[in-house]
């Protein structure tokens, strides 16, 4: 046996058609937020890393200490 469609239910369903479409893109926006937030904090700790990293570099280059000799 099938069920009578009524105008309310087809209404309903018509209208809720959209709505996992709308969801998914919500939640795609949000993970590229998130994502570029994260490269965001990712290339600035890198940069530091490797400022760091070339200025002790630069003083153990430098550095005249006496060797074994």
């Amino acid at each position: 046996m099938t069920r009578p469609t009524t105008a309310a239910s087809s209404h309903r369903v018509r209208g809720d058609r959209g709505e996992g479409v709308i969801s998914t893109a919500i939640a795609v926006l949000i993970m590229a937020l998130l994502g570029a937030a994260m490269w965001l904090t990712f290339d600035s700790i890198w940069s530091d890393t490797a400022e760091n990293t070339e200025d002790q570099v630069n003083i153990i280059g430098s550095d005249s200490g006496g060797g074994a000799g």
